[in-house]
């Protein structure tokens, strides 16, 4: 379990959001790598996301969850990322709909496909993800 506070200095209890770590697997074909992501499925997570955040490691994402498939729910904005990202849209079936390498500060992507998830890990494995893809989350 990651415990993130919102602002600076010491995190204050009613200010800590509370987010569990999950590993991912390609069904497809195997990770070179291990992966492991915050299964970020609250209001403030998923708002927060990867804002502000100077760099991301390559092991480690961001999954974001909604509630239903959707195109419109699972778009997202790279405004205030100061970084380039590796999207990979999934849908409720656990398959990966769509991909697409985020850049940082441009205002919207959104997937070809209706999704539920959306995996945002650093750019270098963005080729580890194909439409198509069968996914695992162990641990959600």
């Amino acid at each position: 379990m990651i415990h993130l506070p919102l602002g600076r200095g010491e995190p204050s209890p009613r200010f800590l959001i509370i987010m569990k770590t999950i590993h991912l697997e390609n069904k497809n074909q195997p990770l070179p790598a291990p992966l492991q992501a915050i299964y970020c499925d609250s209001f403030l997570c998923r708002l927060r996301g990867l804002m502000f955040r100077s760099d991301l490691p390559n092991n480690e994402g961001l999954l974001l969850v909604e509630a239903r498939d959707s195109r419109v729910d699972t778009s997202i904005h790279m405004l205030f990322v100061p970084m380039d990202l590796a999207v990979i849209w999934i849908n409720s079936k656990y398959t990966v709909v769509d991909t697409v390498l985020a850049r940082s500060w441009r205002p919207f992507y959104a997937p070809r496909q209706p999704a539920r998830y959306i995996l945002e890990i650093h750019p270098s494995r963005l080729d580890e993800f194909k439409i198509g893809d069968k996914i695992e989350f162990q641990n959600a």
